[in-house]
């Protein structure tokens, strides 16, 4: 049967459109998460007698129903219900985080069946740009509502939750299914990412070394605020020459393994057309930016109800739905890939719109913060340096993610009012009118009660 007959949708101005596994240049990290895929009867939707109705079912049918996670869906109109009727912000927070889920997989999808007829370099470029899609809509949402301290928790989850959760779980898994044989990848790619995520990480130690180095008192919150937004555009520049160097001058280096196995070569095929692709891309994450909004304006409610801090929240629970797809279809080229996207392009970008918006957001992510970041790349370094895996290097980055989440738990939120405190310094700090008026009601005492320290009532003494 031809493909015309079997996939009418496929057509373009008539002619089948001509797609070959060259021009698709599938990489490991612009492949979406094919475990999660169901395969699509088309029986039933081929009897509909209408040519624009069998193209909207059947593309229903792939972008909706193709997924094992589909069943979440139900979880975004829920999301809209509860906001709408006022069931309460924690329900809100709840039903929004779940309908990522299932989103965040389909817009990996949706890029990919577009890289089918664009090519590897566009479908490259594209990808780069909506391959974290969901951290980014959340980061640009958290910093239009000056919740700056949501934007540095959330993106720094995602990097840990990358390199230590979806690695070790890849690690882990692989050594068991191998136990009596060596695993063995190519180093290529994973030096390449370890050594940008170094360059990052030297990004967000010096603003923070800046501000314990030397004279306390000579210390100027601008001056780092200003060698943060330098280096955010350094960064941005070292993301681009990682785009050229991946898909122009070394794209050898990221391409996935082909399998010769026909099954899978059939799988390679494309189930939707270029238009209709770009529309569902265009549609969901317009339902992304929505759900990001509810999240992020309800994150301290759920916070208070649950009992979990919003730093616990924002670095354990936020990134782990985020990743769900990469937790349950892991390859080493996507751990590594994800998280050099968004130390090199998602945080930067984020201070860049910061500064767009006049909200003085740095890259000093605090001592605590910092510290976790930059242990878990030395640990992530280390584990692949010898281009060999077995499930012990999993089991070693799952429990350095274990232990880092059990430190956030027992933080309690203390770094949360560090983050306040910080700002508070800084003058060109946004306040608001409530905030303003919590400080005259507490004038007629000698200090503030907002949970602080003695020492750190000092900042707010009247």
């Amino acid at each position: 049967m031809s493909v015309s007959a079997r996939e009418p949708w496929l057509m373009e101005n008539g002619n089948v459109k001509v797609l070959t596994r060259e021009r698709h240049g599938r990489t490991a990290q612009n492949m979406s998460s094919s475990s999660l895929r169901k395969k699509s009867d088309m029986a039933l939707v081929s009897r509909v007698p209408y040519s624009c109705l069998r193209m909207f079912l059947s593309n229903v049918q792939e972008v909706v129903l193709g997924t094992k996670l589909a069943v979440l869906f139900i979880a975004i109109p829920l999301a809209i219900v509860a906001h709408y009727f006022n069931f309460g912000k924690t329900w809100v927070f709840a039903f929004s985080l779940i309908g990522l889920t299932p989103l965040a997989e389909r817009i990996s999808f949706l890029t990919e069946q577009i890289t089918f007829y664009t090519g590897p370099t566009v479908g490259g470029l594209l990808n780069a740009t909506c391959g974290n899609a969901t951290e980014l809509i959340i980061a640009l949402f958290a910093l239009w509502q000056h919740k700056v301290d949501v934007v540095k928790y959330s993106l720094l989850g995602s990097i840990l939750s990358n390199l230590l959760l979806v690695l070790g779980t890849s690690l882990f898994c692989g050594g068991l299914a191998n136990l009596h044989s060596e695993q063995k990848y190519d180093r290529k790619q994973a030096d390449v990412n370890t050594v940008l995520l170094l360059l990052s990480l030297l990004c967000h130690i010096l603003p923070l070394m800046f501000r314990y180095a030397g004279d306390a008192a000579a210390y100027s919150s601008s001056d780092a605020l200003q060698l943060s937004r330098a280096s955010s555009i350094l960064m941005l520049v070292a993301y681009i020459a990682y785009l050229f160097f991946q898909l122009w001058t070394h794209r050898e280096v990221f391409e996935a393994q082909e399998e010769e196995d026909d099954d899978l070569i059939s799988d390679e095929a494309p189930v939707i057309g270029f238009w209709s692709g770009f529309i569902w891309l265009a549609g969901m994450t317009v339902v992304i930016s929505v759900l990001s909004e509810y999240v992020v304006g309800t994150i301290e409610e759920a916070s208070a109800s649950w009992g979990l801090s919003v730093s616990f929240i924002s670095i354990i629970l936020l990134p782990i739905v985020g990743n769900a797809a990469e937790h349950l279809d892991i390859t080493l080229g996507v751990a590594l890939g994800s998280a050099t996207q968004i130390a090199l392009f998602v945080v930067p970008v984020s201070v860049v719109f910061a500064w767009i918006l006049d909200i003085n957001m740095n890259l000093d992510f605090n001592l605590l913060e910092t510290g976790s970041l930059a242990l878990s790349v030395l640990v992530t370094a280390f584990t692949l340096q010898d281009g060999t895996s077995h499930y012990m290097k999993g089991v070693v980055l799952l429990l350095c993610y274990v232990v880092i989440g059990a430190c956030f738990f027992v933080s309690n939120g203390s770094t949360s009012r560090h983050f306040l405190t910080t700002s508070s310094l800084n003058p060109s700090f946004h306040t608001s009118t409530s905030d303003i008026n919590i400080l005259h009601s507490a004038k007629q005492g000698n200090g503030v009660n907002l949970g602080l320290n003695s020492s750190s009532k000092e900042l707010f003494r009247i």
